[in-house]
């Protein structure tokens, strides 16, 4: 994505210019973008039955544990 707010010297000199009002909407302007690329981003896939073949592989995870930590993936997969 190309970026709107490189710091080069003719967006320098116009925020120099900027009163208290100017400067405020600019921030915003920024934070708004910044806000809808992070919204808009790549999303992460997770195959959870990998995860949790993987994860019982690991020596000392029991059938028990493993259901514990799988739940606990869930939950905080499900806050996102």
């Amino acid at each position: 994505m190309e970026n709107k707010f490189l710091l080069d010297r003719a967006l320098y000199k116009r925020i120099k210019g900027f009163d208290k009002n100017r400067m405020q909407q600019f921030i915003e302007e920024i934070y708004n973008c910044a806000a809808k690329e992070v919204q808009g981003g790549e999303s992460v896939t997770l195959d959870m039955q990998e995860l949790r073949s993987e994860l019982g592989q690991i020596k000392g995870i029991g059938e028990n544990r493993l259901n514990e930590i799988m739940l606990v993936i869930e939950k905080h997969l499900e806050n996102k």
